[in-house]
Formats: C-alpha cells, structure tokens, sequence
C-alpha cells in the first residue's frame, strides 16, 4: 500500500477523474439521488454540516452510472438474532426469566451481559458472568437476550441508562456491532466475549477466541484499550437517511451482495466457510456499476467497480489481510475499491488480497517485489471520511450483515471512539 494519503488518493487509475475530465450538459447532478432528482452532488452530501469540494466541470454521474451493469440482488437474509423472539430490549433474570427494565439501584459496580441467545449457551454463559463478578466484588450483573427488533443496540442503550461501569457482548459479528455502536464515546468498556460465526473485531484485536473466562475476567480486571469504530450515514432509493456504526468494515457492492447470498442455515452448519457458497453464488451474475467517490479533502473520482470496502480493520477470517496497513487505533479510514477487469481482473484481486497482503508482505523482499508492481484491480486509499454515491440502489453491508440498498453512503471514523476490555497485559504492539 501507498506510505503517503495523497499518493494514494491521487494515483493513476484506469478509470476517469471527475475533476479533470471535461463538462458534460447538467454537471453536477447527483448519482445517488434516486431516480435522477437533480440534487446537486454539493446540496445532497451527507457529511457533516459540509458541502463537497467537486471540482467545477465535473462529468454528469447520473450519465455516467446508467443502469445497464448493476448487480441485482435476492431479498434480504435473516438477521443474526433469535429466530423466534421480537420486540424491543429484553431483560432476563439470572434464570432466564422475563425481569422489568428499570432495575434495582446498587452501590457497587455492575456490568451488563448482552448475548444472542441462538449463538451461545444462555444459562452456562450468565452464570459464569455472575459467579466472576461476584467474585471481583462486583453487583450481579444485568443480563439482556437480542431480539430480532433488537439485535443489541437497545439493550446496550438500557444499560447505560442504568449506569452500569461495563457491558459484555456475545454474539456473531451482528451483535458486536449494534453494542458497540451505542457504546461509542460512551467511555463504558466493551467486553467481546467471543462466539458466533466471525468475530472479526476480535480477531483484528488479537483476543483470545475459545476461552470465554479470560475475557470475562477482563471486564472486571483487565486493561482498556480506546480503538476507533467507524459511522457510516447512507440514504436509500427513497432519500431516507439513516445513520449506523461499524466495528470492522463496511462495504457497498459485491461484498453486501455475498452476504446476502449466504445460505443461513448452512452458515449455522459451517460458519463463515458458508461465505465461500454466497460469493460463488453472487460471482455468477455480478456485473460492475458506476460509482463517484470523494475522499475528504480530495479530488472527485469516478469507477467502474464491483465493491468498495470501507476498512477500520484490515483482517479477515483465515489470516486473509484484505488492507494489512489498516489499524483499529490509527484515526484513520482505509478503503478497497475493488475494480477487476473480467476474469483475469478477478485473478488480480485474488492475488492482491490472498497472496501480496497476506504473504509477500510479510518478508522484506517481497514487498520490494510489490513497491515495482502495479495493479490497478484493487486501489488503496485512506483518509478520515468518504462519500460514495451511485445510481440506481446499491446492497451494503456493515460488519458482514446485510442492510438492504443504498445510493449514497458516507463513512467516517470516530478516533477512540470505543473502549474495549483486554486480558491484563495483553499486547497490543501490533495493532
């Protein structure tokens, strides 16, 4: 990856640079705006309190984002939630019981277990959480099931209304997200207690992943760690805005496309090895679109892509570094635009992501190797926020789960946003 921002941004690409190409009739007129409303790209942007910087004469991106090569996607696929529990927050006594939200006031310290109850062993898990924060002198612990109208955002902002000093998170990657988006610049600290399928930010945090003590212990005595999380605000085909944390990445295109291929009820047989069966699935008829990006600060671009990943970690499942220089504790954004062309485009990607990142980056000689190499299949930026926009509608993701279409997205990150619980002296040189 490039060592500088503006390299980065502002390397050669195959594809055209809005800024420098030339006027096309009605410049300016946003992609994302659903069905070609005519909001300027300016008017319409969805950072905050802020107008783009396009430059003037910009090609036209409703032209340039016809839809005559969009992925069309199934509908939606299930949540990472309870398969027959709705409605709002849950609280459950130390038995499982249904208790009331408000709960008894304590003068000792008090965390608060939000779990998926289809992911873990519900009685198993709440008792040992007891039995350890009794044992650190801590007040039993409040204790919360996700629902599928509360995948734990709710239930984490329950908890802080109770004051509580901690929350733990059980759960897929879905559970961890919703948690730690309420708990951003909270300054309560997040346990990850891992299970479930991923558990990325987990793994990009180095964490213990089968022993559940250690990091239960770790909310009661272990270090905090202030890591950055990610905000992605995006407006739907309706001009709806809706605003959403992420952990890990998320992504519009190919990616979201994936997930919502993945077969739930192998996913529960397999885990995440079920996404090897959503990609190949989505591989089939996936087709690039137009998009037009602007890095904050930077010029307007315009790609041909089939994904553009927006990267606070750089680690996927099985070792894969899709952005090895991404750290959760840089302040920083690093985004993939993953643009291959035809097959042996795809090779390129397979090769950058599988073998350059997760290989020859590791040995001195090969990165000299990939410092004279160019491949524009996927191109590398960063900064502290991006907005994307493209027309019609396209599937985004945020942490591997799926949250329908969107037109336009802006994504930023929030430096030391999150605290997290770490075992004691547990090392994070790496991250």
């Amino acid at each position: 990856m490039a060592g500088s921002d503006d390299s980065r941004d502002d390397a050669a690409s195959p594809d055209e640079d809005a800024s420098t190409a030339p006027a096309s009739p009605g410049a300016h007129h946003d992609a994302a705006a659903a069905e070609g409303s005519g909001e300027d790209f300016e008017a319409s942007s969805l950072r905050d309190g802020a107008g783009d910087d396009a430059s003037e004469g910009a090609p036209d991106p409703k032209q340039a984002a016809e839809p005559d090569d969009v992925i069309r996607q199934p509908e939606d696929v299930e949540p990472d939630t309870s398969d027959d529990s709705s409605g709002e927050a849950k609280r459950v006594s130390s038995d499982g019981d249904e208790a009331p939200m408000d709960a008894e006031p304590t003068e000792k310290k008090r965390a608060a277990l939000i779990y998926n109850p289809t992911k873990v062993e519900p009685e198993q898990l709440r008792a040992r959480v007891a039995e350890l924060a009794a044992a650190a002198g801590w007040a039993e612990p409040l204790f919360y099931e996700t629902t599928v109208d509360d995948l734990g955002d709710d239930a984490a902002r329950a908890a802080l209304e109770e004051e509580v000093d901690a929350v733990l998170a059980a759960g897929g990657d879905g559970t961890v997200r919703a948690v730690a988006e309420a708990l951003t610049s909270s300054g309560v600290p997040l346990t990850i207690v891992p299970s479930g399928t991923g558990n990325l930010l987990a793994r990009n945090l180095n964490l213990p992943l089968t022993d559940t003590d250690a990091m239960i212990r770790a909310t009661f005595d272990g270090d905090i760690l202030p890591i950055d999380t990610g905000l992605a605000r995006i407006r739907r085909a309706d001009g709806e805005v809706e605003e959403h944390g992420f952990s890990v990445m998320a992504g519009i295109g190919l990616d979201a496309a994936m997930i919502q291929n993945t077969r739930s009820d192998l996913k529960k047989q397999v885990g995440w090895v079920a996404y090897v069966d959503g990609a190949a699935r989505s591989l089939v008829s996936a087709k690039p679109f137009r998009v037009m990006y602007q890095l904050n600060g930077h010029r307007l671009h315009s790609a041909k892509v089939q994904s553009v990943l927006f990267a606070n970690c750089g680690a996927l499942q099985g070792g894969v570094a899709l952005i090895p220089d991404a750290s959760v504790a840089d302040g920083r954004l690093d985004v993939a635009v993953i643009q291959p062309s035809g097959m042996l485009g795809w090779l390129g990607v397979w090769r950058s992501i599988v073998w350059d990142n997760s290989v020859l980056r590791r040995f001195r000689a090969g990165r000299r190797v990939l410092e004279r190499r160019r491949d524009t299949s996927v191109r590398y930026l960063r900064g502290d926020g991006i907005e994307l926009a493209t027309s019609p509608a396209q599937p985004i993701e945020l942490d591997g789960d799926e949250f329908g279409e969107a037109t336009r997205i802006y994504t930023r990150i929030i430096s030391g946003g999150l605290s997290v619980a770490l075992p004691k002296g547990h090392d994070t040189s790496s991250l």
